[in-house]
């Protein structure tokens, strides 16, 4: 499995973004939003086949790999990536696509389609939850709560200075690629050392945790409730693909429970698969897309 050679994008945000593309600019557009700590490697098993019919385009977002890193907790703000997006997309000619967005990727997609409907025309997330949902479940679900607490730990800067060599294994080896340690090994596992230690790699991917809003009580705390949550919440007006991996240790089945009244126009495929399913198990998310129309 491999991906197109990357072009370099200099957007209109001020960010170069590394920019895998494939397919004819004719064919309907899809950009795939890669989740931490990944890259567009995230797709390498997606982009040959969408590449059939479609015009694919799969950045390196802020942050990762060798695209652009700047400096400062404020420039990953949630609207400073949305913006990246777009520009990706003004760049790039393309009006109106379907987006598909894993993990972090999946933050953003939904962030999209709520706030630039008129951009988003299909929206496809992966082992991502829903922004209310997930919010909700870091207070009322004990189990959820307790599984996101790695949050908290990616959000102390303190873990920077031993992100490199030997450390830098060590970290991902306990956070990261235990998930899927099984599948992690040889060309793959050097690609991503490669990545995860460009200069200023991983305090920048890590600071997507750091300029969340998303609010994490501690286990067994009472912390003030956002307000949000007590008011209603605007639905996802796209049709919408979620595909779950049912393995997933970080995030749980149940953000997938009660999506309905906030995506009306829902498909939900549920794989048998940890939180890294678009390479633990690309076929099936292909089929689930496939099946799907896309």
């Amino acid at each position: 499995m491999t991906t197109p050679p990357l072009q370099r994008i200099a957007l209109s945000t001020g960010v170069e973004l590394d920019v895998a593309i494939a397919g004819d600019p004719a064919h309907p557009p899809v950009i795939l939003l890669h989740g931490f700590p990944e890259s567009h490697r995230t797709w390498r098993g997606i982009i040959p086949d969408l590449a059939r019919d479609h015009y694919v385009v799969a950045p390196d977002q802020r942050g990762f790999a060798r695209s652009s890193k700047p400096e400062g907790v404020e420039h990953y703000a949630a609207d400073k990536i949305l913006g990246d997006l777009i520009a990706l997309a003004d760049h790039l000619k393309i009006d109106r696509f379907t987006l598909v967005g894993h993990d972090w990727g999946g933050a953003i997609a939904w962030m999209a389609a709520l706030g630039r409907p008129d951009r988003i025309a299909r929206l496809v997330i992966v082992n991502a939850p829903h922004p209310y949902l997930f919010q909700r479940a870091l207070f009322d679900e004990p189990e959820q709560r307790k599984a996101s607490q790695y949050i908290t730990r990616f959000r102390d800067t303190t873990i920077d200075r031993g992100l490199t060599g030997t450390g830098l294994e060590k970290f991902l080896g306990s956070t990261f690629a235990h998930h899927v340690t099984h599948a992690i090994g040889g060309a793959d596992k050097a690609a991503y050392l490669d990545e995860w230690s460009q200069p200023g790699a991983m305090t920048a991917m890590l600071n997507w945790y750091r300029a969340s809003g998303v609010v994490v009580p501690a286990m067994g705390e009472d912390a003030p409730r956002p307000a949000f949550l007590d008011k209603p919440f605007p639905p996802v007006t796209q049709d919408t693909l979620v595909i779950w991996g049912m393995r997933d240790s970080a995030l749980l089945p149940v953000l997938v429970d009660d999506l309905g009244p906030y995506v009306p126009r829902l498909t939900v495929e549920k794989i048998d698969a940890g939180h890294f399913v678009p390479w633990e198990k690309p076929d099936a998310v292909v089929t689930a897309m496939r099946r799907w129309n896309i």
